[in-house]
């Protein structure tokens, strides 16, 4: 029986629904974890029951991501512009994050993850960035899926960021003006090392990408759903995917 027979039960209706290329996956899925505080409000729960639910689902997914062969996954935990919401509320998500990183040795599970952490952490408690060098330092060897969490981010202030070293590095000499191209920008930003998203999911109903790896997703395709984070589930996940492996890329060409 083969792995999604497994998972779903039905070989028929796996077949049927979920006849995906499996040589032709994205190399790397970014998401937009939308809907969590909404999907707690329809229970009648705190908007924190929320982002507690749509952690435990973090979890779900990025284990799937693994298991059908995902190189990269990045998601957006924590914005820069979230620091308007209520303190209550962002409290609660910073220590949610908190208890993410000091258990993560328990959300991978034992498996060959890697786990990185994208955006301006200067921010952020003394505690969490200590707990940001980590579980980088304790999962950096690892050559599966690398799952990149964006935490006090922003594809506008990420961008800045980059023109700013590299006008540090003209006025120093370093490198010329007539020499600045979209490598060295590429070069210096939080993805450095990671390729372009492939694909990028927002469940949620939004039909945006609120400022979410801007630079990054210029030939990214896009995937939305009304469904919320937190009952976005595996089946979701394939249905992006057999959409994405159905749209011809042309990167600008014919």
């Amino acid at each position: 029986m083969s792995f999604l027979n497994k998972l779903f039960g039905k070989k028929d209706n796996v077949k049927k629904s979920f006849d995906i290329d499996y040589n032709n996956l994205p190399v790397h899925i970014a998401i937009i974890m939308d809907g969590n505080g909404r999907w707690a409000q329809k229970r009648r729960l705190p908007r924190t029951a929320g982002h507690r639910e749509g952690s435990n689902n973090l979890d779900k997914i990025a284990q799937f991501c693994g298991e059908i062969g995902i190189k990269y996954l990045t998601v957006y935990a924590f914005s820069t512009e979230n620091w308007k919401r209520p303190k209550g509320e962002v409290d609660a998500l910073m220590d949610l994050l908190l208890d993410y990183l000091r258990n993560a040795e328990k959300h991978i599970g034992g498996r060959d993850v890697r786990i990185r952490v994208i955006g301006d952490t200067s921010a952020l408690s003394k505690e969490i960035q200590e707990q940001i060098v980590r579980v980088t330092k304790l999962t950096e060897k690892n050559n599966g899926l690398t799952i990149n969490i964006a935490i006090n981010y922003g594809g506008k202030h990420e961008i800045v960021h980059a023109v700013k070293q590299i006008a540090k590095d003209v006025a120093e000499g370093k490198i010329k003006y007539d020499s600045i191209d979209e490598n060295m920008i590429s070069d210096r930003l939080y993805t450095k090392d990671i390729p372009d998203p492939d694909l990028l999911i927002r469940p949620g109903g939004e039909k945006r990408i609120s400022n979410f790896l801007i630079w990054q997703s210029a030939y990214t395709e896009f995937w939305y759903t009304d469904v919320l984070w937190p009952d976005f589930k595996k089946e979701h996940l394939l249905e992006a995917i057999k959409e994405f492996q159905l749209r011809n890329r042309r990167f600008g060409g014919i």
